[in-house]
């Protein structure tokens, strides 16, 4: 039914069932839950070995290195959600050379220090999930997630819906950590 005049439904008109809940739809999710999983293959489809082949713009690259790169998490939890990765398609920590791991920790310390510059967060998350059972959505390529945290930045929605609103575009993040980003 088309309300008078407007050529559009009506929000009473939907089929829905009365729960007490709103709905924020967040179909752009569906790219990622639908989306081609990277094989162990390096290169095969996986985002990290793609990411540093485009453009910094184009890849959401932050800052690359000589054996590691931070890009943004393309699906973030927070604002300035960033991945420290290495180049190398490697799935472990342990995997890693003695160079990789030192320039896997600078990047660490320089990320949180551009967030810090770019957004003044309240605290961070840092962790590795090594392995799909540990809740690796790309298992076969290392990587470190680095979560800004801001008081009362968690409400009802990520528990209840599964769901995070987030108030700034990847690429003005982006933007603005890149501006940050500590010199040497």
């Amino acid at each position: 039914m088309t309300t008078q005049g407007s050529g559009t439904e009506s929000a009473a008109e939907f089929a829905h069932v009365e729960d007490g809940f709103e709905r924020l739809w967040t179909p752009h999710r569906m790219a990622y839950i639908l989306g081609d999983k990277p094989t162990e293959a390096a290169g095969h489809g996986c985002p990290f070995c793609a990411a540093p082949q485009k453009p910094d713009a184009e890849g959401l690259i932050v800052h690359r290195g000589e054996h590691c790169y931070v890009v943004m998490n393309l699906f973030p939890y927070n604002p300035g959600h960033v991945l420290v990765c290495p180049y190398r398609h490697v799935s472990l920590y342990v995997d890693l050379t003695d160079e990789e791991t030192t320039e896997f920790t600078a990047l660490t310390k320089q990320a949180i220090g551009a967030l810090q510059g770019a957004s003044e967060p309240h605290g961070f998350n840092l962790g590795m999930n090594q392995g799909a059972v540990a809740g690796a959505g790309v298992a076969a390529h290392l990587h470190q997630h680095i979560v800004p945290r801001w008081s009362g930045d968690s409400n009802f929605l990520p528990i209840i819906a599964q769901t995070k609103a987030l108030p700034v575009l990847l690429e003005d993040t982006r933007s603005r950590l890149v501006a940050a980003w500590p010199t040497d």
